[in-house]
């Protein structure tokens, strides 16, 4: 029996409802798929090699991002359904919010989720209206989610190209990636927030000492929907190309990091090169987390996650470099959007493959652990 058989023999007799039996997996590469569409650390140097991966819950709606709280439940977004759920790591999901106003589209729903550092009753999330997309801060009282207040409206929404990651810096500052919606002109022109990734307060306001004077911290950018900040608290993002190269790039302030002008690697002085690169049908990059010395990206194209070690030296702040990255199960799982680093050191991911770009299964949408050790 190989280890994909292994595999589905293992989820199949668990049911895949709350949490699965334990299946052990190794590292593997494989065929593309066909074209689809568009911190508390574990030890450093920590790696997938051996891995026991298990389903937390299933039955989801195009899980987007997620954000954990201290006890180690998350509050997950579905994108499509514009709800908030709260899943426990024994399977219990229940929802905590919905959002009356949200009008998904195309790649818009409901994205991004973060929570104010050290400040459980603070939730943030941005989300798609039928005239924009948007950034809120909501109340929680550990039940349902409240009072939302618009911090940031009128961001440029179409089909696709939203953005959607939203990650709080070390130092509290709020980070939200913003699409070109379309308009790849619009990333070049720092007085506008579209095609950029912003750096704001708790109250949607310019952090003091943003390079151009508003809410932009870095620009040129098409499409990120994922970030993760680094031990040493640098800010990495993986990005959407549109028809050669996808990115891993870490994140200058003031950096422009080149689109629409170059896609994938440049020798161009102007521009902050990529650390990685991939072609678009290996991944198609959304979620992305850091755990030890290693990012992990969920590929939705490429149905993988990819595991790039970290190799540059941390207390360099210019060093990207990495190492070779390796793809994890590949077409195991479908479309893989989410993943995050929980709270015990293990990695939690899901699929999306009830987007309408996918091979929907009866279990769809899933949501799995990965113990890295």
């Amino acid at each position: 029996m190989d280890r994909r058989q292994l595999l589905r023999s293992g989820l199949l007799a668990t049911g895949l409802l709350g949490v699965a039996g334990t299946t052990s997996l190794a590292g593997c590469s494989g065929a593309e798929d066909a074209p689809g569409g568009s911190d508390t650390s574990a030890p450093t140097g920590a790696s997938a090699d051996a891995t026991t991966v298990e389903t937390i819950a299933s039955g989801l709606n195009v899980p987007w991002a997620l954000a954990f709280l201290t006890g180690g439940d998350a509050l997950v977004t579905q994108r499509d359904d514009a709800t908030v759920v709260r899943v426990s790591p024994d399977g219990a999901v229940r929802t905590v919010g919905e959002f009356g106003d949200a009008a998904p589209r195309g790649e818009g729903g409901l994205q991004g989720i973060a929570m104010a550092p050290g400040d459980e009753t603070a939730v943030f999330v941005y989300y798609t209206t039928a005239t924009d997309n948007r950034l809120v801060r909501l109340d929680f009282d550990g039940n349902r989610l409240t009072r939302p207040r618009p911090l940031i409206t009128g961001l440029d929404a179409a089909y696709n190209h939203h953005g959607g990651a939203l990650a709080f810096g070390p130092d509290g500052s709020l980070f939200v990636a913003v699409g070109d919606a379309a308009m790849p002109e619009v990333a070049q022109d720092v007085d506008a927030l579209n095609g950029k990734i912003l750096c704001v307060d708790r109250d949607g306001r310019p952090w003091p000492g943003n390079p151009f004077g508003n809410e932009v911290h870095s620009y040129g950018h098409r499409n990120v929907e994922g970030l993760a900040f680094d031990g040493a608290g640098r800010l990495w993002a993986s990005e959407f190309g549109q028809n050669s190269r996808d990115e891993l790039n870490l994140i200058r302030r003031g950096g422009n990091h080149g689109w629409p002008e170059v896609e994938g690697e440049s020798d161009d002085q102007r521009f902050v090169a990529p650390a990685a690169t991939w072609s678009t049908q290996e991944a198609s990059p959304a979620g992305l987390a850091i755990v030890g010395n290693r990012a992990y990206m969920a590929a939705l194209r490429g149905r993988r996650l990819w595991e790039i070690p970290l190799s540059g030296a941390p207390e360099d702040a210019d060093d990207d470099s990495v190492g070779e990255p390796v793809d994890r199960f590949v077409d195991e799982f479908g479309r893989l959007r989410l993943v995050a680093a929980a709270p015990d050191g293990s990695l939690w991911f899901g699929t999306s493959n009830t987007d309408g770009r996918g091979r929907a299964g009866d279990d769809d949408d899933r949501l799995f652990r990965m113990r890295i050790g």
